[in-house]
């Protein structure tokens, strides 16, 4: 299925969901602590990826799927103005920014276009993506995530999940490109 602007968000949302899945509450997933630090704070944990580090505030285990759609629309697709990018990389981009944020997310956007990473999508990052083949561009972009993701501290408890997610975000990227 190509990602289309029209339902871009729906099937980005689909496929998030399907990676993070339903409830947990892993103590060693800094995630599920609202703190964000494991042993500190209520371990309130996960839910369709919305993590109690987070929102803090959420009841986490009661969340419905609905409501998790209206946070990701809000706070992640329309925050980080989703449809103005590439469609073959809004998937990627959506999904990586919900794994490892958007301030990390756009930086890896930006050394995969080659130009300096500030982290703010501007003319600059706008032009040097034009300029680029798109799977050049997604190949890039899964090379600087593949990177983050091996520095992380816990890789070694949680790595195989993430690098499984890159790899299915890759077959995505075929499809979707």
């Amino acid at each position: 299925m190509t990602l289309q602007a029209a339902v871009a968000f729906p099937v980005a949302f689909e496929r998030v969901v399907g990676h993070e899945g339903k409830y947990q509450d892993n103590r060693k997933d800094r995630g599920n602590w609202t703190s964000g630090v494991v042993g500190q704070g209520e371990l309130k944990g996960t839910k369709y990826g919305i993590s109690a580090m987070a929102y803090p505030d959420l009841d986490i285990k009661n969340l419905t799927l609905e409501q998790a759609k209206a946070i990701y629309r809000r706070d992640f697709w329309d925050r980080a103005q989703m449809g103005q990018l590439p469609a073959a990389v809004v998937f990627q981009l959506f999904d990586m920014g919900i794994n490892h944020g958007f301030g990390n997310t756009i930086r890896m956007l930006q050394r995969a276009a080659g130009v300096l990473d500030d982290g703010r999508v501007g003319p600059i990052s706008l032009a040097a993506m034009a300029k680029m083949d798109l799977n050049d561009l997604i190949m890039r972009l899964a090379a600087q995530r593949l990177r983050f993701i091996a520095q992380i501290s816990t890789f070694d408890e949680f790595g195989r999940g993430w690098v499984n997610r890159v790899a299915g975000n890759l077959e995505y990227a075929a499809e979707d490109n």
